[in-house]
C-alpha cells in the first residue's frame, strides 16, 4: 500500500475558501480511480510563514496506480489549485510505502 501525501499552507485570507474547495478536490483525485480513500488533516504547527497547514494522505494499492495518477491525473488536477489560488498556496509530496501496521494487542478498561 501507498500513501501520496500533499502537504499545503494556506494563506489565512484564503483559508475558508481553500478549505471548501479542497473537498471538492479530494473527491475529484478519488474519482480519478487511483485511489481508495483520502484523510484531510490540519498541520498543528505555528508557522513562520503564517497561514495555516494541511496535508492530505491519498492511499493507493499499488506502485501502478500511483504511477497512473502521476501520467493521466496529476498535472490537471494541480493546475486548479494553481489557476484558483496562485502564490497564496504552497504544497510539495511525498511518497510512502506502508510497510506494516501495528494495532494495540489489548485495551485498557
Amino acid at each position: 500500500m501507498y500513501i501520496y501525501n500533499v502537504t499545503i499552507n494556506i494563506d489565512e485570507s484564503l483559508h475558508n475558501e481553500w478549505l471548501t474547495w479542497m473537498e471538492t478536490h479530494i473527491l475529484d483525485v478519488l474519482n480519478s480511480g487511483k485511489f481508495i480513500s483520502a484523510k484531510l488533516t490540519e498541520v498543528l504547527v505555528d508557522e513562520e510563514m503564517g497561514g495555516r497547514t494541511y496535508s492530505v494522505q491519498y492511499t493507493t494499492n499499488t506502485r501502478e496506480d500511483l504511477d497512473a495518477y502521476y501520467k493521466e491525473d496529476a498535472d490537471e488536477l494541480r493546475l486548479e489549485g494553481i489557476k484558483k489560488f496562485g502564490d497564496k498556496m504552497l504544497a510539495f509530496r511525498t511518497e510512502l510505502k506502508l510497510i506494516k501496521e501495528f494495532y494495540p494487542t489489548n485495551t485498557r478498561n
